[in-house]
């Protein structure tokens, strides 16, 4: 069940789709797919999930303009998207970073409404380490750092601006190896305030884990090729997308909060995904890197526009049988370009958004 994701409102569908697999993979004796591709050997991903302080205030409403309330939720994630160690002293990441719940400004002049302010961080830094036993290690990081901010306004006159630009980026924590692929971290990251942009500073404080890809050892790639267990190289996949029902979309980004949930939806759409795959384990798990592009059908005032995506794919085999194989794919933050940005009368953000989402399919 894909889903494209605006910058700041997301577009939730439900899809079916045929897969194709093009062409048979070669012979497992032959199968480079069972290693890492070189590329990707010490790369790795991390999560962190916690606190995040930034004053959002009334210094942010434009003259003329008062809230009721202001909320200011403190719940954040920072991911790597992607990272690669050139040493064990020093490596390069590109990060995302935002709350789980938006700013809320209530009753704004007495309208009676709650109105959202999306922000969120981006960066690309580098990060070196400086090892304290033979497991911990502290590092400190700095680089380029993009913010974006997402206002509101009253018609054509803005009560909260919108903001863009770019800053230093800064860090500094502890990391703790529990094996060669897996790291615990802890740490914190400030990006900088901005007087010209009237944005408050930002100070995340969390923790999680890193995962590195390392070179697999020589009976493990054996054991990744077998024989009886087929991963196609290259996959073409035809998807129809249908409003109907958005339970599972529901699911995913309240129940169990996976995605974000938005407020544009997806009534028709057509997409065509074509996706690769580098990596394989003995049975299970794959790794795909994909392009789409899709053309789509909004819901409330059946706005037309289309996207294109790169994306990193997740997939996972759930069923092996001999007329077909079922399986799920995962992606997150694949960077897509959007053709519109007003969207059912909503302002999604720029034309550079990420998509995401989640697909089940035979093949």
């Amino acid at each position: 069940m894909p889903r494209v994701s605006g910058r700041v409102r997301h577009l939730f569908v439900v899809a079916l789709g045929a897969v194709l697999a093009l062409p048979p993979p070669a012979a497992a004796q032959d199968d480079a797919r069972a290693q890492y591709p070189v590329f990707l050997r010490d790369s790795y991903f991390s999560v962190n999930v916690g606190f995040l302080d930034y004053a959002f205030t009334d210094r942010q409403l434009e003259p003329g303009f008062q809230a009721a309330a202001i909320r200011v939720p403190h719940v954040a994630a920072r991911v790597a998207v992607f990272g690669h160690e050139f040493s064990r002293y020093l490596s390069l990441q590109a990060t995302y970073m935002r709350p789980v719940q938006f700013v809320a400004y209530t009753n704004v002049n007495g309208d009676g409404a709650a109105h959202h302010v999306w922000a969120t961080f981006g960066g690309v830094t580098l990060k070196s380490m400086l090892p304290v036993t033979a497991r911990a290690s502290m590092y400190a990081e700095g680089g380029l750092g993009i913010a974006s901010r997402h206002g509101f306004g009253d018609g054509a006159t803005p009560i909260v601006r919108d903001a863009h630009y770019a800053s230093a980026l800064l860090g500094a924590g502890m990391e703790y190896r529990v094996s060669p692929t897996w790291d615990l971290t802890a740490g914190a990251t400030y990006a900088p305030s901005s007087a010209r942009q009237n944005e408050p500073g930002a100070l995340l404080l969390a923790g999680g884990f890193r995962y590195t890809m390392r070179a697999l050892a020589p009976e493990q790639v054996r054991a990744n090729s077998r024989a009886d267990v087929v991963f196609p190289a290259n996959v073409l996949e035809f998807e129809f997308s249908t409003g109907y029902g958005y339970g599972v979309n529901t699911f995913v980004s309240k129940t169990v909060p996976v995605f974000w949930n938005g407020d544009v939806k997806v009534d028709r759409g057509l997409a065509v995904h074509y996706d690769r795959n580098v990596f394989h384990t003995g049975r299970v798990f794959a790794l795909d890197v994909g392009t789409s592009a899709s053309t789509w059908r909004s819901r409330g005032n059946h706005d037309r526009f289309f996207t294109l995506s790169a994306f990193p794919l997740l997939r996972f085999t759930l069923l092996r049988r001999k007329p077909a194989d079922v399986f799920a794919g995962y992606s997150l933050a694949g960077p897509t370009y959007i053709s519109k940005s007003i969207i059912d009368g909503q302002d999604t953000g720029s034309r550079f958004t990420f998509q995401d989402f989640i697909r089940t399919a035979t093949s």
